[in-house]
C-alpha cells in the first residue's frame, strides 16, 4: 500500500490562502446582522453580472433553485416539453418536472459529453418551450451551433452552467462566458464548483429585465415591492449573507484559479497521451475550465482500484443515465436508447484536478495510470 496520499479534491488547500479574507467577510455580517440577502450578497450578485458581461444576476440559496425559477419565469408548465441531456447530475430534469412539464433527453456526443447539437433539431416539437444544455464538467457546449437551431424555431435556451463557471464560448468573432449566451443562465455554488461558498447557493443570469424582476420577486415568496404584499406565489429560495460574502471574495480569484486548473488539465493531456485512455476532447471555439477531468477507460472499475490502492482518489460522475433513474423510469426509455450516455456512464473516471494540485502529484497519478495499462 502506497503511503503518498492523492485528493481526489482539496478544500482546505483552497481555504487556507483566503482563510483571512474570508474570516473578515463573515464578520462583517455578523457585526452588520443582515444575515439573510442585503447588500453582501447584493454586492456579489453586481459584480457576478459585471464578471459574465450580464444585465442582470439574482443570487439564490441553490443551483437547483436556479433552474427551477428559470423555468418558472419563462412560463414552462404542464404539458410542455423541454429538451436536455440524459448524461448529467439530475437536477435539470429535477427542475423541468418541477413545473409539470416534460424532459426530453437527446443523447450526447461522447467527445465532449455534452449534448449532440446534431440531434437536438430533430427532437423539437410544437411543445417545446426551452432547450437545457449543462456544460458538463466544465466543458462548454457548442453554444454557436445550439443558438442557430433554438433560434430556427424561436425556442429559448436556458444554460446549466453549474460546473462552468468563466468557460467560454466563440460567439459571432467574440469569446462569450456560458450562462450569458442563452436567454438565461443558471449557476450553482455547492462548496466543490470553481466558485464554491461555504455551503449551498445559486444564481440565475439575464439580460432580461422582465426574466430578472420576475425571478427576483420569485425567489422571495413572490413580494415585489412592498412588504408582505404578493402578486403572486413564490418560494423562499434567498441567498444568505455569509454565502454572498465569501463568495464575493472567491470571484476575485477565480480566472487564477481557471488558469490553474487549465495547466493541470494540460499536464494530464502531455502526461497521458500515449495510453489508450480516452481523454477530455474539446469542442473548436470553446474553452473550458476543467471542474472535472475525465478521462474514459474500458475498465473503469479496475483503473479506479489499482489507484486507490495506491492513495489516489477519483470519482464516478455519472453511472446511471437520468432517464434510466427511478425517478424517470416510468417514461419507458430502455437500453440502448442513448447510446453515447450509456458508454460515458460505463467509461467515465474523474481523476483530480484542483488549483492548488501539485504537477508532481500529476505525474505520480500518471505514472501509476501507465503502470495499470501495462499490467492489464
Amino acid at each position: 500500500m502506497s503511503t503518498t496520499k492523492v485528493p481526489f479534491i482539496d478544500l482546505q488547500a483552497q481555504y487556507r490562502s483566503i482563510r483571512d479574507e474570508i474570516r473578515q467577510a463573515l464578520d462583517r455580517v455578523i457585526d452588520s446582522t443582515s444575515f439573510i440577502l442585503g447588500e453582501e450578497v447584493g454586492r456579489f450578485e453586481r459584480n457576478f453580472a459585471k464578471y459574465l458581461d450580464a444585465k442582470y444576476c439574482v443570487a439564490l440559496n441553490s443551483g437547483t433553485s436556479a433552474l427551477h425559477l428559470a423555468l418558472v419565469a419563462l412560463g414552462i408548465k404542464e404539458g410542455d416539453e423541454v429538451i436536455t441531456t440524459p448524461h448529467s447530475f439530475i437536477a435539470p430534469a429535477e427542475a423541468i418536472s418541477y413545473t409539470g412539464a416534460r424532459p426530453v433527453f437527446v443523447d450526447i456526443d461522447a467527445e465532449s459529453f455534452n449534448l449532440d447539437i446534431s440531434r437536438v433539431r430533430g427532437a423539437i416539437t410544437q411543445k417545446t418551450k426551452a432547450i437545457l444544455p449543462v456544460h458538463l464538467y466544465g466543458q462548454p457546449v457548442d453554444m454557436s451551433g445550439l443558438m442557430e437551431v433554438a433560434g430556427e424555431r424561436g425556442v429559448p435556451v436556458v444554460e446549466d452552467a453549474a460546473q462552468a463557471h468563466g468557460a467560454e464560448c466563440l460567439i459571432s468573432g467574440a469569446w462569450n462566458k456560458v450562462g450569458a449566451i442563452g436567454k438565461i443562465g443558471c449557476f450553482s455554488f455547492y462548496p466543490t464548483k470553481n466558485l464554491g461558498a461555504c455551503g449551498e447557493g445559486g444564481a440565475v443570469v439575464t439580460d432580461s429585465l422582465e426574466i430578472f424582476e420576475k425571478v427576483r420577486m420569485l425567489r422571495n415568496h413572490g413580494q415585489k415591492d412592498a412588504q408582505y404584499h404578493h402578486p403572486f406565489v413564490g418560494y423562499n429560495y434567498r441567498m444568505t449573507a455569509f454565502q454572498g460574502a465569501v463568495l464575493g471574495v472567491k470571484l476575485k480569484r477565480l480566472n487564477e484559479w481557471i488558469e490553474a486548473r487549465r495547466s493541470r488539465a494540460a499536464l494530464y493531456d502531455e502526461e497521458l497521451k500515449d495510453t489508450p485512455l480516452k481523454t477530455p476532447g474539446t469542442v473548436e471555439g470553446t474553452k473550458g475550465v476543467y471542474h472535472q477531468y475525465v478521462v474514459r477507460a474500458k475498465d473503469r472499475e479496475g483503473l479506479k482500484r489499482y489507484l486507490e490502492e495506491r492513495g489516489i482518489e477519483t470519482g464516478i460522475y455519472y453511472p446511471l443515465p437520468i432517464p434510466f433513474q427511478g425517478a424517470y423510469r416510468h417514461m419507458g426509455y430502455k437500453k440502448g436508447d442513448f447510446p453515447a450516455s450509456e458508454t460515458c456512464a460505463r467509461e467515465c473516471l474523474s481523476l483530480p484536478i484542483y488549483p492548488e494540485l501539485a504537477g508532481k502529484d500529476i505525474r505520480y497519478v500518471c505514472a501509476n495510470i501507465r503502470d495499470w495499462v501495462k499490467s492489464a
